[in-house]
């Protein structure tokens, strides 16, 4: 062996050796970290909740003391941090042995504990390690003057640094400056002094081992899902930093990271952190539950606002405890509101209702609505709904209140759609941008509470709240932007987290861009876009039992003729009323230029689907509904869904009571009664003559299936009182 080589082991033998030593020396009870907040900010929460998560010992410095070290988010400051330091770090001058690490906390979270923090402090090798970042702030001028680095950020930030106890004590020592003076270009000038920079022995974590600054790195910072944490990864440097650090423009990704980073929400544990902060109501009596404010906001035509307006009824919440206000915006919708306020007044005695005569800007109503729970110092709750959301869980403001969050939305989405009531992130000019997490959390595959920085359509904020960070703040007013564009604008100013919870199913979002009010009924034309409002509404209640309970849901009174429930009441209701106010029945005459030979050899008094232009929402009711009844009750077909011959039939002693025998043009045949026998008319009904078998009282809703052609040879029986209407589609011709 060379003595070189054997100098070489030698060497490398003492280094680690020292190392060694080094790190037994550096234990955690000599670590103590500081940091400075005036404010017990939702931030400053979290960062104290990653601290105890990881058994760090913190002290804080100007808590509950008025800030002046100016607006630091915007421009140059923070100097009173360095005053409340150097204070602080006069206690500790003399030892020697104690580890310092300052760092900020609004915006910092922990991702690792106090072992490999020191463990990568000693592995630096340097007294006192200031974190790096790629911009030269606040004097652009000093950048030339820093040391030059082969690889890592080149330039200090003040947000992160630890050293020897000593070492930062002389450092700080040195301030003589104000509160509002830069603290950063004060220990910039220090690094740049050669001098101090090998006196303290001072360097800068330049590849983000211990300090990660989020401004200018975000597209090197990925998260690294472990089996039960979560960590934030430097891909430029393949380093996992200790401490995360959103400064600058980087809050909203540090709130993202945060969702995760430490053990926030994983894949073996999911949401570690959603039942920390719960507060339950569960023995509180009706009497003594909170007081919220709930505000619904009609701001354009909206479908099923009638299914809107009840749910407001269904509230698992006391209606004594409930402040209701109303604006709306819409003339088409004054119908509903009255309808609505003539059934519950006695539930709202106190109800603000403000409509559209009033003239009242939307931004307007929603700052006259929350200013009544800002000056009402027993408003416990201010509850905002939007008349597109369709709340079906009624116990959806008891959840929200337990979360016991200062702002909280119910995930939403629209059937079937990846639009949701918030948004995962913002581009840099403030507006949606899809956060890499945003699929799954709407799809439900990661479940939890998330902090995102846009809510929309509904969401809940403390009373407590409104009146103290929010006191001052115009929260929805901001001329050339959306009401609620500025309201999330506001919240986040404020430092406040608003926060969406999909750990409960609460509901949807409905459609209301091809809501067309022109029509009588327009719900009916929404089974494209709001196909779950639509079948709740004008479904059958008992249709989905025919495929659990066949034997008391599907009847068979002749043969191969099959009864089952179809439509609700609502549906029939509204048919024969869109009928009748489209006003063209045909005259029952063999001529009917509506047909493409101009000639029916069975003629009815009818209206065609295609007139009122329902026809495609009709061949989609037959494709959701009829296609897999069909399936099930004739075994081995199936149908395509095909139907040119789709209309109401209008029977009257007086116009045309019966209807000859005869064979339908169809593979099947559905006919759906959309009246009552015995209060809309007498007599009716249908006879196949092949079996000599009557149907003579068929009911409201439900839908006779029976095969076309050949086999089943029918006639409708004169109605001899009244009117009847049935729904007839001749499928698959």
């Amino acid at each position: 062996m060379s003595s070189f080589r054997f100098f070489c082991i030698v060497a490398l033998a003492c280094f680690l050796s020292s190392a060694r030593a080094e790190q037994r020396r550096l234990s955690p009870d000599n670590l103590l970290v500081l940091t400075a907040a005036t404010e017990d900010t939702d931030g400053f929460k979290r960062f104290l909740r990653t601290a105890r998560e990881f058994n760090y010992s913190v002290k804080v410095l100007g808590l509950g003391e008025d800030w002046k070290g100016g607006d630091v988010a915007r421009t140059v400051g923070g100097g009173q941090k360095v005053r409340w330091l150097k204070k602080e770090l006069l206690k500790h001058s003399e030892k020697k042995d104690l580890v310092i690490m300052f760092v900020d906390s609004y915006d910092v979270i922990f991702a690792s504990g106090p072992e490999e923090l020191l463990f990568k402090f000693s592995r630096l090798g340097h007294r006192v390690v200031f974190s790096a970042e790629g911009f030269c702030w606040p004097d652009q001028r000093l950048a030339s003057k820093y040391p030059e680095v082969q690889s890592g950020k080149r330039y200090l930030n003040s947000g992160g640094f630890i050293g020897f106890a000593p070492d930062l004590g002389a450092i700080v020592q040195q301030w003589k400056f104000k509160d509002n003076d830069d603290d950063q270009l004060f220990y910039t000038r220090i690094y740049l002094d050669k001098n101090q920079r090998t006196k303290f022995n001072m360097t800068l974590d330049h590849r983000s081992r211990i300090f990660q600054n989020l401004n200018g790195a975000i597209d090197e910072v990925v998260l690294k899902f472990e089996r039960a944490k979560v960590r934030v990864r430097n891909v430029a440097y393949d380093t996992l930093p200790v401490i995360i650090h959103g400064n600058g423009p980087t809050k909203l990704q540090l709130n993202y990271l945060a969702n995760y980073v430490p053990t926030a929400w994983t894949y073996e544990n999911g949401c570690g952190n959603c039942d920390l902060d719960l507060v339950f109501f569960n023995d509180i009596p009706d009497e003594e539950m909170p007081l919220v404010y709930v505000a619904v906001f009609i701001e354009h035509p909206t479908p099923f606002m009638e299914e809107f307006l009840d749910r407001l009824t269904t509230l698992n919440y006391p209606s004594s405890r409930l402040r209701l206000f109303i604006h709306n915006n819409v003339v088409y919708h004054e119908r509903h509101i009255q309808r609505f306020w003539e059934r519950h007044r006695s539930l709202f005695p106190d109800a603000v209702l403000v409509g559209p005569e009033e003239n009242l800007q939307e931004d307007k109503a929603r700052t006259m609505a929350v200013e009544a729970c800002k000056k009402d110092p027993d408003c416990d709750y201010f509850f905002s709904i939007d008349s597109d959301v369709a709340l079906t869980n009624p116990d959806t403001l008891r959840i929200l209140m337990e979360e016991n969050k200062s702002v909280i939305a119910p995930m939403l989405s629209k059937h079937g759609k990846l639009w949701s009531n918030f948004w995962g992130a913002l581009s840099p000019e403030g507006f949606y941008s899809r956060s890499e997490d945003y699929i799954e959390i709407v799809q439900g595959k990661r479940i939890g509470l998330w902090n995102v920085p846009y809510l929309t359509q509904t969401y809940l904020i403390k009373g407590s709240v409104l009146r103290s960070k929010l006191s001052q703040v115009s929260l929805y007013v901001n001329e050339g932007m959306d009401p609620d564009m500025v309201f999330c604008s506001s919240i986040r100013d404020q430092g406040i987290f608003m926060y969406v919870s999909n750990r409960d199913e609460f509901g949807r979002l409905v459609a209301s861009t091809n809501f067309n009010t022109s029509r009588l009924h327009p719900d009916m034309w929404q089974i494209f876009d709001n196909p779950v409002d639509w079948k709740e509404k004008y479904i059958h209640e008992n249709y989905s039992r025919i495929f659990e309970d066949e034997k008391n849901f599907v009847e068979q009174p002749c043969p191969d003729v099959y009864w089952f429930p179809a439509f609700s009441e609502k549906m029939c209701d509204h048919l024969v009323e869109t009928m009748e106010d489209h006003g063209e029945w045909s005259g029952g005459n063999h001529k009917d230029e509506r047909l493409a030979g101009g000639y029916e050899n069975v003629p009815t008094v009818d209206t065609h689907m295609n007139q009122i232009g329902f026809e495609k929402e009709w061949l989609k009711f037959l494709k959701e509904y009829i296609v897999p009844v069909t399936e099930k009750l004739y075994p081995g077909y199936y149908p395509k869904a095909q139907a040119i011959m789709n209309f109401v039939v209008r029977y009257r002693p007086d116009e045309q009571p019966s209807l000859r025998p005869h064979h339908d043009s169809s593979t099947f045949t559905i006919n759906i009664a959309l009246n009552s026998k015995g209060i809309d008319y007498e007599g009716g009904g249908c006879r196949f003559l092949r079996y000599d078998c009557k149907v003579e009282s068929p009911r409201k809703g439900w839908s006779f299936m029976h095969p076309g052609r050949l086999t089943h040879y029918h006639e409708g029986l004169p109605t001899t009182k009244g009117t009847r209407y049935i729904m007839v589609s001749f499928v698959d011709p």
